[in-house]
Formats: C-alpha cells, structure tokens, sequence
C-alpha cells in the first residue's frame, strides 16, 4: 500500500440519513483567486447562484478542496477578499445547512477559522461516511496513486509544522505573493503537460487507487477531485470512481439523491459513465 499513499479511511464514519426531498452536493476545485481577481470574481458569482440553487433541498455540501487557489491562516490574519463567497457559506450555516470542507494541494494550509467561526469541520485525509446505507470515500485525491512521487516529497516538506512555522514569519504581502506565483506556475506546467486530458484508465492514478483500497475494503462511491476532469469510471460491479472536475473552466459538481450519485454540469446535463 506504501506506494498508495497512505490515506485510505477514517473511523468512526460518517453517517447521514435523507428525508424524501433532501440530496447530498459535493464539489471541489474552485480556485477561488486565480488567474486574476476580475474572473475570480465571476466565478465567485456563479459559485453563489449555484449555491443559492440548490440550498433548498441540501442536507449537507461537501467542498472537496482547492476552494481557495491559495489559503494560509496566520495566528491573526486569513488571506483577503472571498467575502462573498464566505457571506453565503455563513447564511447556509445559520439556515442549519451542514457544510464539510477538504483541503486540498491549493488549500492545504486551512486549519481551524472556518470550524471555530463558522462550525464547519475542515479535513485533511479522505474521509469513509455513510449516506442512506451507501458508503462513499470522499477526499481531494492530491498525493494518492502510484505516481507523483515530486508532489507527494514536497507535500511532505509543506505539511510539516516546520515549513508552516518559517513560512507564517514572512510578510503576508510577500507571503501571499509568492504562494500564488507558484500556483500559476504550476498550473502552466500541468497545462503544457495536458493534464486536462484522460490518460486511460491504467494511467488515471487516483483510478488505480480506487481499485487497490477496494480489493481491501468496498465502497459504493469514490468521490475525488483534483483531477480537473470529470470522470464517472467503474471500479467494481457495485463501485464506481467519480472525480468532480473543477469551475474555473467548467462547473461539474456530483449529486446524491439517497439512490444514485450523479456527476453534473451546472447546467443540469449529466456526465454518462464509461
């Protein structure tokens, strides 16, 4: 399992029951801040009328991590603007939506402001939960597979308390410079490298994780994001691996109605299965 990675589940699990009307949201990858604060902006909006949507009939949204393309929380000080977005979570909560946040390999320095102001719970590992006797592993994916053994060093180095400890004594205007200097460098790399393209099934790594942990465990649903790409692959008979994509291009979330899981476009049209 060692070149898995080593998140697979957690106990205890989640458990959530759906009245008749009620449906589960999962989303990931907004990358709320790049490329610039114009069409972070607008996508900000969409993100907020999406949310007003499907509001009425939420019993919980799961936000899949990159949220935010880059978030550290200094002891006093959060990064700045996202204000409406973090305006229509707040009224979601105060309604008694529950919301769930990951972090992911844009986000991953989140830490306790959204749980102690707001009272959503933020993860860090791929989480095991059970909605209406399905059970689903839902995760951002970052650092999981055979492969990007680079991303899962520097993971490692940008995890540890150490590296957030130096990094937290720089300047916030310096600090938040060059963070998103890297993320637009990176996502220029992953571009040339036609990430945004299915690789097959045998090269798909978050795929090939989803069959080693269900060899050993089984799960009804795989929900993943990272990808960039929404997928909806069969793992088993009786599993499937679906990675969300992302909104700064496209706008595909995944939809559980307490039967099936959908992956869909925010213009309502479902992504077919392989």
């Amino acid at each position: 399992m060692s070149s898995f990675g080593n998140d697979t589940h957690v106990t205890p699990k989640m458990k959530i029951r759906l009245l008749d009307h009620q449906k589960v949201y999962f989303v990931s990858d907004f990358h709320l801040g790049t490329p610039d604060a114009e069409s972070s902006r607008k996508r900000e909006k969409k993100i907020i009328n999406w949310l007003s949507d499907i509001e009425k009939d939420a019993a919980a949204v799961f936000f899949v991590g990159d949220i935010f393309d880059f978030w550290f929380e200094y002891d006093k000080v959060i990064p700045k603007g996202f204000v409406r977005f973090i305006s229509k979570i707040t009224a979601m909560r105060e309604k008694g939506i529950p919301l769930f946040f990951f972090t992911g390999n844009h986000d991953l320095w989140m830490k306790d402001y959204f749980t102690s102001e707001l009272d959503i719970p933020v993860f860090h590992h791929p989480q095991e939960m059970e909605i209406n006797q399905k059970k689903f592993l839902v995760g951002h994916g970052d650092g999981l597979g055979p492969g990007d053994r680079k991303y899962k060093i520097l993971k490692r180095f940008f995890t540890s308390k150490t590296c957030q400890w130096l990094f937290k004594w720089i300047h916030p205007d310096i600090g938040m410079a060059i963070a998103h200097r890297w993320s637009q460098n990176s996502r220029l790399t992953n571009d040339q490298k036609n990430e945004g393209e299915f690789k097959g099934k045998e090269n798909e790594w978050l795929y090939q994780y989803c069959l080693e942990i269900e060899k050993k465990m089984h799960f009804d649903y795989y929900v993943f994001g990272h990808r960039h790409l929404p997928l909806n692959l069969s793992v088993s008979s009786e599993a499937t691996y679906f990675n969300l994509g992302e909104w700064v291009h496209q706008c595909h979330y995944g939809e559980f109605d307490g039967w099936a899981f959908q992956l869909k476009s925010y213009n309502g049209y479902a992504i077919k299965s392989d």
